[in-house]
This record gives structure tokens, C-alpha cells and sequence, in this order.
């Protein structure tokens, strides 16, 4: 544990953030295991709602700083890739 008051705020602020970001991260990755389960299953046209919901959270995600906006660009894209290729 630090000595310095600055170091041990940064600690729990970290922690904090850390945890926060692996709750979004798991979030998104249900998000697109939901989409993934619903275009195996029902077909493009079962998983259109699945595949906004994706968007979104991958949207959010990139908004909040989890993800790079060129990663979260790069899962729009290959999700947009799988949707179009079930059609």
C-alpha cells in the first residue's frame, strides 16, 4: 500500500474504474453472445433486435472509454457482416 495520500486515492480509484469497466466488458460481451445465439437460431430475421442491442452497447462502450473507437468500428462492422451474410 502507498504512503503518499495522492498514491493511495489513485489505488482505489483504479480499483474502482477496473471493476467498473470488467462489468461493462461482460455486459458487451453477453450483448453480442445474445445476437450471435439469435442469428444461429432464428435467422437474420430473428436477430435484427439482437443486432441493434449489440450496436448499442458496443456505441456505449466506445463512448465510455472501454473500447477504442476503431475496435468498437471494427465489431459494428463484423457483426454487420454476419447479419448480412445469414440474409
Amino acid at each position: 500500500m502507498p504512503n503518499i495520500k495522492s498514491a493511495k486515492k489513485r489505488v482505489l480509484v483504479s480499483r474502482l474504474r477496473n471493476e467498473k469497466n470488467r462489468a461493462a466488458k461482460s455486459a458487451l460481451k453477453t450483448k453480442m453472445k445474445k445476437f450471435d445465439a439469435a442469428l444461429a437460431q432464428n435467422g437474420a430475421a430473428g436477430a435484427q433486435a439482437a443486432y441493434r442491442e449489440a450496436v448499442a452497447g458496443v456505441d456505449k462502450a466506445a463512448a465510455k472509454g472501454v473500447w477504442h473507437k476503431n475496435k468498437a468500428a471494427r465489431k459494428k462492422s463484423q457483426l454487420a457482416k454476419k447479419l448480412n451474410a445469414a440474409q
